[in-house]
């Protein structure tokens, strides 16, 4: 049974893409069925629309504040019939509204570290941190996201990426983005199989 996934996003939709690519090639056997994102102006909804994927934006400011337009987004994605949320890159803190609206269906993330290192840390910051740490190994990983949490529900898969002397933020980033589209594909597939087992 193909899964139905929703997607949020907020910026360049690189992971979106990555799911996007192995469901055509038939590497995961999931159907985006919506994506959302937090600002209208993002490349991620140009991904989705290009790939003929229904998709809206769920700016706080045009729905009545971040609680509001959770509820809306998670209601969006309730009528849709998934049955996984898919946090790529998405780049707001959820409500506990959102997580219950949602109801029962689970939500998972990527984060550009391995939790529980850097957590709390978002987008460029997190590579700006792992090098001022001096750190040797940094990486990614997908992790359950639950009401009350950020970054820490339980981790589902991770991949660790080695820091280079020498490297910029941009370098780092780069590789980690390499893994995070990889364990985030696999993630997804994991769920899918189960899906296709109990169905």
């Amino acid at each position: 049974m193909t899964l139905p996934i929703a997607v949020c996003v907020s910026g360049r939709g690189t992971n979106l893409q990555a799911l996007i690519d192995a469901i055509a090639q038939g590497r995961l056997d999931a159907r985006i069925v919506f994506v959302a994102a937090s600002r209208k102006s993002t490349p991620a909804l140009d991904r989705a629309i290009a790939a003929g994927i229904p998709c809206r934006a769920f700016p706080p400011a045009a729905n009545g504040g971040r609680e509001a337009a959770q509820t809306l987004m998670a209601a969006a994605i309730v009528s849709e019939g998934a049955e996984l949320v898919v946090l790529a890159g998405y780049d707001r803190i959820l409500c506990d509204a959102f997580f219950e609206r949602l109801g029962g269906v689970p939500v998972i993330n990527i984060h550009p570290s391995l939790l529980p290192a850097f957590g709390r840390l978002n987008g460029v910051a997190v590579h700006e941190a792992v090098l001022a740490a001096g750190v040797t190994e940094t990486g990614a990983t997908v992790h359950r996201a639950r009401a009350g949490t950020v970054d820490e529900g339980e981790i589902l898969l991770q991949r660790a990426v080695a820091v280079h002397a020498g490297d910029t933020v941009e370098t780092l980033a780069a590789r980690v983005l390499a893994v995070e589209h990889e364990i985030l594909v696999e993630a997804v597939a994991r769920f899918a199989s189960r899906s296709a087992v109990a169905g």
